[in-house]
């Protein structure tokens, strides 16, 4: 991974590729980029914003669960699945994780007093999965 995605997680570094790894393979999972957010307890956390075979194929609080029961330490458990209908690329196609980042910031912030997981990816409307 290149430095500038790593992820600084309770003073531990944490390479987006391991979780993107594991996150690919679940079945309805067509694509996946993971980048740290800003955490008041940790510093950063791991967010995965994923393009899914199929909208609706999972929930993102499911797609959470499974990716932090196998990742292979705690510091790489996702705290937020983001849903996104396509990744924005470069002119290469690579896929532009600090766009994804910024959006993800840029979200409404308003969340339920109940603790969930799960965001629509912000790209010019909802994602059809997160209806």
């Amino acid at each position: 991974d290149r430095k500038k995605d790593m992820i600084i997680s309770g003073g531990v570094n944490v390479y987006p590729r391991d979780i993107e790894e594991v996150a690919v393979q679940h079945p309805a999972v067509r694509e996946v980029a993971v980048f740290g957010v800003a955490d008041a307890r940790w510093g950063e956390t791991p967010v995965a914003a994923v393009v899914l075979r199929a909208p609706g194929a999972v929930a993102p609080e499911e797609l959470a669960e499974w990716i932090n029961a196998r990742v292979g330490a705690k510091y790489q458990r996702v705290s937020d699945v983001l849903l996104c209908e396509d990744f924005p690329r470069n002119v290469a196609g690579k896929t532009l994780k600090r766009v994804l980042q910024e959006r993800y910031a840029a979200r409404p912030t308003l969340r339920p007093l109940a603790p969930t997981r799960g965001t629509a990816c912000p790209s010019g409307g909802p994602s059809p999965a997160s209806n």
